[in-house]
């Protein structure tokens, strides 16, 4: 059995496919759901766009202690698979921090995002803000929130593409 992470391509394949996949939806959000309100701001797809929301943002919304579980769990096996991988020089180690670093960032940036989605979808629910301009609200929200995260899935893989490169050259035949 090898545990060779950075040689191997399903390491690769799976990278590829976990960033391919974080962008597809936001907060559960279809992205063709977004792209149609985006296309008719005025019309039914925007009011599909706030029902949807509506169903998927109470997923998004921590209690604090929640919140401290998060970020102690967190903190601790990142800390762990970075002091074994960095530290102590196991590949594999070195591979899922790479790949959970920035999904942890991403999971950040979405409760965040929730965050601020909150206010606006209350708005429209209570009446204060009408429905169109609530939409056109989320839909500004969400294209930053995609662009970041787009940013951030770039930079992932070309920081891990070249870390995986670097290791594949300091350590030739997994050595």
């Amino acid at each position: 059995m090898d545990a060779r992470s950075f040689g191997s391509v399903w390491f690769w394949f799976v990278l590829i496919l976990i960033w391919a996949g974080s962008g597809r939806a936001v907060l559960g959000v279809p992205s063709d759901v977004i792209n149609r309100a985006r296309r008719d701001p005025m019309g039914l797809p925007s009011l599909a766009l706030l029902d949807w929301l509506t169903l998927a943002l109470p997923r998004w919304q921590l209690d604090p202690r929640e919140g401290v579980a998060f970020l102690a769990l967190g903190s601790f096996l990142v800390t762990s698979l970075g002091v074994l991988g960095f530290g102590y020089g196991l590949e594999l180690a070195q591979a899922v921090t790479l790949l959970s670093v920035p999904l942890l960032l991403l999971f950040l940036m979405r409760l965040r995002l929730a965050r601020r989605l909150n206010p606006v979808l209350a708005g429209a629910q209570d009446g204060t803000v009408a429905p169109d301009e609530a939409a056109a609200r989320v839909l500004k929200i969400i294209g930053w929130h995609r662009r970041w995260a787009f940013l951030l899935s770039m930079s992932a893989v070309a920081v891990t593409a070249l870390w995986g490169t670097l290791w594949q050259l300091m350590h030739p035949n997994g050595l």
